[in-house]
């Protein structure tokens, strides 16, 4: 397979910014400006290879490092794939000449075309499937927790979420009393702890690749930001799950993840900035999941509904017949 680099810019922008906000960083604004170059010379560069490799059909995840290939497909098919709720800017610019859609969510999160779209889910690893209760115990035994209490799994995801990580050492005296926890505090944040915290039933680490879905099925609850891709491997795994999403981040596509999960009773959710002097909301959260079977029990089964085995599948089959 041929990779090719193709430039592509990036539009910045910040959910509490306002026109003259940006007017007050001109440094953003010229980085902005300075992108817009960036797609330009990339859209030509694809059009180059357009010409050159004659594609029957053009795939575009999404992510404005698409933009530029996207656009120019010119009249060749182009299906794109959206993960989150909200679509970023690159899908709703490509949304409009694309034949095919798929989509990460039910169709009644997006705005787009039903004609055209399809709810595919989100391509997971093939492996990742509920465990039994053995094999809950022998994932716990790996990392060297005790297989027989009950284990919450934290992570804010590869580089962190300072907000959860500090509710979670804030309240680490009070979730011991109940609870084995694992926080994955993430690669920027993990340098910042006090890693003398660490005990047989308090662990920290910076991020986990391989080993993250054993310590995912390891879980009792999942405590985690609300990307896209980590929700379909909880869902996957049927794992009961808190979500904790980053409001701050642009369209808040990680609210809109967790309300659509929220309003179908597949996960529960604690907002971000509530934690800030109240950490102790997070630990209620917690505790009653893990102390209500039931609920525990729904929470699983209403997650595992949005589970798309076949995600890999039905998208390749949506891009080979276009």
């Amino acid at each position: 397979m041929q990779l090719t680099r193709v430039l592509a810019g990036k539009f910045r922008r910040y959910a509490n910014f306002g026109v003259l906000d940006y007017l007050k960083h001109p440094s953003i604004t010229l980085a902005n400006i300075r992108d817009l170059f960036k797609v330009a010379a990339g859209f030509l560069q694809a059009k180059f290879l357009m010409l050159t490799w004659r594609p029957d059909v053009v795939f575009v995840k999404g992510g404005f490092v698409g933009l530029p290939v996207g656009l120019a497909a010119g009249k060749r098919p182009l299906v794109i794939h959206d993960s989150d709720t909200v679509p970023g800017l690159t899908n709703r610019i490509l949304s409009r000449k694309a034949t095919k859609i798929a989509t990460g969510m039910p169709l009644q999160n997006y705005h787009y075309d039903t004609k055209r779209s399809v709810y595919t889910g989100i391509p997971v690893d093939g492996s990742l499937k509920p465990v039994s209760t053995k094999q809950q115990a022998e994932a716990k035994a790996k990392f060297s927790f005790d297989p027989k209490r009950k284990l919450v799994v934290i992570t804010g995801g590869g580089l962190g979420a300072r907000r959860l990580d500090d509710a979670v050492t804030e309240q680490r005296e009070q979730l011991l009393k109940f609870t084995q926890v694992a926080l994955l505090a993430g690669k920027d944040q993990a340098t910042n702890f006090d890693h003398t915290q660490q005990s047989t039933d308090f662990k920290i680490y910076d991020f986990l690749t391989d080993d993250f879905k054993d310590m995912i099925a390891a879980a009792d609850v999942v405590v985690s930001r609300a990307g896209a891709t980590a929700i379909a491997e909880f869902a996957a795994l049927a794992k009961p799950v808190i979500l904790v999403p980053n409001a701050m981040l642009p369209g808040s596509h990680q609210v809109k993840n967790a309300n659509a999960l929220a309003a179908a009773d597949a996960v529960k959710v604690v907002v971000d900035s509530d934690l800030v002097g109240k950490p102790e909301l997070l630990t209620t959260a917690i505790k009653e999941v893990l102390t209500d079977s039931n609920l525990s029990k729904q929470l699983a089964t209403n997650i595992h509904q949005f589970a798309k085995p076949n995600a890999a599948k039905d998208l390749a089959k949506m891009i080979l017949n276009e």
